[in-house]
């Protein structure tokens, strides 16, 4: 790996600019009158500028080849535009158009980066900054407020992401243009990222095996790290958040600077939290947790090359909580049980221009680090995966209103345990693929198709005596996968779009379905894998209508997912060490329902919005019986205001929230029924300025009435422990 970074380096950092291309222009409003703060970014560079107090802008060292230009303004339509730059100098000039409603945003995570109103798969884009708007304490919890998502949880620190009934490895998660690799398969194992120095989440809600590969069935979490500073500027900025509830603190402090070709960045961040407390004041006992988390980033950009090299640290010191509220103490020092998780992730994204096309190449190298600590600084579990990913896609030459991408990728992993204990064997997984997808737009149709071929490869090592507990059999075994996707999107006239897409996805069992053989203390019960499982294979359908005026927003989703050979756990009558057996078999199965929302901005009431969602989602087996950790259906409603007050404070909102979660009583053998609840949350803030001194404040109060429930994905649902009560957040943001 250190090979491929030295290898790729020399490439990006030794092609200095000699082809000094610019682009500049003026924007304006439909009145003619100059926009200052306009943002112009180019994402393919990640770089930008904004406009002066005449509307200018310019940008320097860009390459030959064709690029995306994209400007953007709160309160005006985002437009983009690709110019091929051929001369040396290039003036571009733009005409925003009012919009009622939030920004348009390019889409990262699929294949042809268009704006969200051109793109043929409806995909959700969600600012961090939003999120944070509405008072959540985690990135995991943040993604939840977007319909279709939801957690399985374990207290606040930790959260496995649900997209529309399908979780753990069936759920991929990106961060820096890299698969987070981090043992995902375990209950007990969270999302590992912290929200500091992510800009934002795109969310594919549906199979993404054509652009990702195995792991992808269920759909696809895509995190865009901070964007650098704008060219020849320096930044500082302080982020300081206050939680009553755990009485918790996160700080951030971050610095960047860019120049015309180079550009850097770093922040660290550290939270903290006691446990959480319920309605009765009593705490959840070792649900105590501490965070670090250190990203740093370093890039370079000239006429022929872009270079960008991301490092992110995340160290996780987490108590684990029992069965039952015991001890109570406001400390934030874990107890025993705990987990502490260490994870080192490298990126190298790259992207070569040619004359008339581009290649994309990135590298990723991921260390994760896990230890389980029972009562003692000693491990008695501890889990070291390796993984070193390779992407390379190339994009060929547009011919008229035709795009087409070819790519191959890979992956190398090595699992080694350490510990006493092993949950799951020493193994070896490689895989690798290769596809094809293509664009064609004409007139307000717009068609995208592709396929793709994968191999999963994975081989583990025996251990112990065989048909004891604890103990696995070495396994050598072979996947291989055709998917394929298709799309069609029109604009039926200017305010209806209506999106078709039918795509298929496939995931390999994991080594914990492959190799299990003990007690899985998450579930209580003693699990037996099977080495004669199947690939996952399934085929989405999604219908997507959206419906657009200047003061009216509609949308409507809906998908029916089918799924051979979903592997679940069934009881198989025995008991092994005092527990009843489960082994993994497999199903066919199927999943169906969807998502609808309104947003309301009455004229000439222009500070006033309403807001309202409902997502329902169902699981069944073939014979009829349910699938467990189904989400239980939601409705989420929002006035939010948003207001200037006099010169003091600009980009005011307020905001009052009602979300009611449903009975969920469409359960599993083994699960148990759940109740009903609705949670009311408050939010007021924006940018305040005291002379010289300017600075932001959001102030939130979640779950306001204290109301006692417990989430049906909650863990902690077993033994009868409810979910966090009023907590009051405070948010401060400063540039230094």
């Amino acid at each position: 790996m250190k090979l491929y970074i030295f290898f790729l380096f020399s490439i990006g950092f030794s092609l200095f600019a000699y082809s000094q291309n610019k682009i500049s222009g003026k924007i304006t409003n439909s009145q003619n009158e100059a926009l200052t703060g306009v943002e112009v970014y180019l994402e393919e560079l990640q770089k930008g500028t904004s406009t002066n107090e005449n509307g200018y802008y310019e940008l320097l060292n860009l390459p030959n080849n064709a690029i995306k230009i994209t400007v953007a303004y709160i309160g005006y339509k985002t437009q983009v535009k690709t110019i091929a730059l051929i001369k040396k100098e290039t003036t571009l000039d733009f005409t925003l158009e009012e919009a009622v409603f939030k920004m348009d945003e390019v889409i990262v995570s699929t294949a042809f980066n268009k704006l969200q109103s051109q793109n043929v798969m409806k995909v959700e884009h969600e600012s961090i900054k939003t999120m944070q708007r509405k008072g959540t304490s985690t990135l995991i919890e943040g993604l939840t407020t977007i319909p279709g998502v939801s957690q399985v949880s374990t207290g606040t620190s930790i959260g496995k992401p649900v997209i529309r009934g399908l979780s753990g490895n069936r759920v991929l998660v990106y961060s820096q243009g890299v698969r987070v690799e981090n043992q995902q398969f375990g209950d007990e194992h969270g999302l590992g990222l912290n929200d500091s120095g992510i800009e934002s989440v795109e969310v594919i809600k549906g199979p993404a095996s054509l652009l990702y590969g195995s792991d992808a069935l269920g759909g696809v979490l895509y995190f865009n790290p901070e964007r650098f500073a704008a060219a020849n500027t320096f930044v500082a900025n302080f982020d300081q958040k206050l939680f009553s509830n755990t009485l918790g603190s996160s700080s951030s402090l971050g610095l960047k600077t860019s120049t015309d070709n180079w550009k850097f960045l770093a922040r660290g961040s550290y939270n903290t939290h006691s446990d959480y407390k319920i309605l009765n004041k009593n705490r959840v006992t070792n649900t105590r947790y501490n965070e670090t988390d250190l990203k740093m980033g370093i890039g370079y950009s000239d006429s022929k090359i872009s270079s960008i090299f991301r490092y992110n640290y995340n160290e996780l010191d987490l108590g684990i909580s029992g069965e039952s509220i015991t001890e109570q103490t406001t400390t934030k020092k874990t107890a025993y049980p705990k987990q502490g998780v260490f994870n080192h992730l490298l990126s190298f994204n790259n992207i070569l221009f040619f004359e008339n096309s581009k290649l994309e190449v990135d590298f990723g190298y991921i260390a994760n680090d896990r230890n389980e600590f029972e009562d003692s600084n000693m491990a008695v579990l501890q889990m070291k995966l390796n993984t070193f990913n390779y992407d390379a896609k190339y994009h060929l030459p547009k011919i008229g209103k035709l795009e087409a991408i070819l790519g191959i990728q890979g992956m190398h992993q090595n699992n080694k345990n350490y510990g006493e204990e092993y949950l799951i064997p020493d193994a070896v997984t490689n895989d690798f693929g290769f596809f094809g997808t293509t664009n064609y737009e004409w007139k307000n149709n717009v068609i995208q198709a592709g396929l793709r071929f994968d191999n999963r490869a994975i081989s583990t090592e025996a251990h112990g005596l065989s048909g004891e507990e604890g103990s696995f059999d070495a396994i050598d075994k072979s996947y291989n996968s055709f998917n394929a996707s298709l799309g069609y999107k029109t604009n039926l006239n200017d305010n209806l779009i209506v999106r078709l897409n039918a795509a298929s996805g496939f995931r390999a069992p994991n080594l914990a379905e492959l190799t299990s053989n003990g007690v899985h203390e998450g579930t209580n019960r003693y699990e037996i894998g099977n080495n004669d499982l199947k690939t996952e294979q399934n085929i989405q359908t999604d219908l997507n209508l959206e419906y657009n005026t200047n003061h009216f927003e509609f949308f409507v989703n809906g998908f029916y997912n089918h799924v051979n050979n979903f592997i679940y756990t069934s009881p198989t009558g025995e008991t092994l060490a005092n527990k009843d057996v489960f082994k993994y078999i497999q199903n066919n199965a199927k999943l169906f329902g969807g998502e609808i929302g309104v947003h309301f901005h009455p004229h000439p009431l222009d500070w006033l919005h309403l807001e309202s969602s409902f997502e329902t989602v169902t699981g069944e087996k073939q014979n009829g019986d349910y699938l467990p950790l189904i989400p239980a259906n939601n409705w989420n409603n929002t006035f939010r205001t948003e207001f200037d007050i006099k010169n003091w404070l600009s980009d005011g909102f307020a905001s009052l929230n009602v979300s009611s979660t449903f009975s969920q009583n469409k359960i599993s053998g083994f699960e148990t029924a759940s109740n009903g609840y609705s949670l009311v949350n408050i939010g007021f803030g924006g940018k305040v300025k005291f002379g010289r001194t300017i600075f932001d404040i959001t102030l939130n109060g979640n779950n306001l009435f204290n109301e006692s429930y417990i989430a049906h994905l909650s863990r902690l649902k077993a033994d009868g422990i409810p979910n966090i009560g009023r907590n009051f957040i405070v948010d401060l943001k400063f540039n230094l």
